[in-house]
């Protein structure tokens, strides 16, 4: 206490909190129903070279919200379906994160309406924040403050888009990428520290990489354009090749200061658990980064590319394969749209529960 004025007091019990840290407890996963497979666009499109277009992106099938299905929808599935897998009393929850980039409405918050819709308490935090591919790492920083504060013990961390709505179906370059999805994580209590060494990255002169410009306040006349001429008419633009230079331009240095921070070398660390954006991005990162294939697991060729939502379904994945064990070294690094990127070192102490 010595740094605080003389005078101050504060009250008995915050002299006896005892610290505790956040660690991703048990997830679940809830897809669209209608499943779109590369055949199904082969056959819409004949012009286009699926193959090709597989063999680059590693993905060769996406999930897609239904016309009336929002992303608060899949998030609430997905919470839903937590709570009854993992018997989970919903009266635990003291604090809902909600990452999306699709919202139902601009205002009221969507994780005011999930706090209604799953009958959570009135005297829960609420809180939506809009990120998407880095998302998840900042969501879990985010929770591991409010742990840390004492002033919340169990959140309710949710992450869904519903990326396709923007995209119309003639867009190759998007359609071919983007699903849908809805994740809960709950973020609990650990004892030691299970994910630490957070590092971010912002970088708004990429905006108009990947940009929805037409859905805010802003006038026409205002907006930000994007880069280069749009191809197609959806309300997506993005830039691939852009993103790929801004990635392995961004995400080796990062890699490189977690790791000097934490004191680790390439070689200790078991997984490099990264955004699963495309198989072509991905391979790009094994690369420049100089680490073996098995080590950056790819797992997105039947879901596509789901934004805030391929961490917490990689993790998922892999918890499932029993390929994640609770004494390895791995790190959870997201990068994208803003730009915007963030990592940190994460053990799975919490992996069985």
């Amino acid at each position: 206490m010595g740094t605080f004025p003389a005078h101050l007091s504060f009250p008995p019990f915050l002299l006896e909190i005892d610290v505790k840290y956040a660690g991703i407890g048990p997830i679940a996963v809830h897809l669209p129903e209608r499943v779109e497979t590369n055949a199904d666009l082969q056959e819409e499109n004949p012009g286009w070279n699926m193959d090709l277009i597989g063999s680059k992106t590693g993905i060769q099938q996406r999930h897609i919200a239904a016309p009336d299905e929002c992303s608060s929808d899949l998030g609430v599935r997905a919470a839903e379906k937590l709570f009854a897998e993992h018997d989970i009393d919903p009266a635990t929850i003291d604090f809902v994160l909600f990452c999306t980039q699709t919202p139902d409405y601009a205002l009221p918050t969507s994780s005011c309406l999930i706090q209604q819709r799953l009958g959570l308490r009135t005297d829960v935090g609420a809180l939506d924040f809009n990120l998407g591919c880095s998302g998840y790492v900042y969501g879990l920083s985010i929770a591991d403050g409010i742990i840390r504060s004492g002033s919340a013990k169990r959140i309710l961390f949710i992450a869904a888009e519903t990326y396709t709505k923007l995209i119309h179906p003639s867009d190759r370059s998007l359609r071919t990428i983007f699903g849908d999805g809805g994740t809960a994580t709950l973020i609990e209590p650990c004892d030691e520290p299970s994910m630490w060494g957070f590092k971010y990255g912002t970088d708004g002169t990429g905006a108009d990489t990947l940009i929805a410009s037409e859905t805010g306040f802003r006038s026409a006349d205002q907006e930000i354009q994007p880069r280069h001429r749009r191809r197609w008419p959806s309300q997506l633009y993005m830039d691939g090749p852009s993103l790929i230079n801004f990635t392995v331009g961004k995400i080796p240095p990062l890699v490189d200061n977690i790791l000097a921070e934490a004191s680790l070398s390439k070689e200790q660390v078991d997984y490099y658990l990264f955004h699963q954006a495309t198989f072509k991005m991905l391979e790009q990162l094994q690369i420049a980064l100089q680490i073996e294939p098995e080590k950056l697991p790819i797992r997105l060729e039947m879901i596509g590319n789901t934004v805030s939502c391929t961490l917490p379904i990689l993790i998922d994945n892999l918890r499932r394969t029993k390929e994640l064990k609770p004494e390895m070294t791995n790190l959870l690094v997201g990068f994208g749209v803003g730009l915007s990127w963030a990592g940190c070192v994460w053990q799975d102490h919490l992996g069985n529960g």
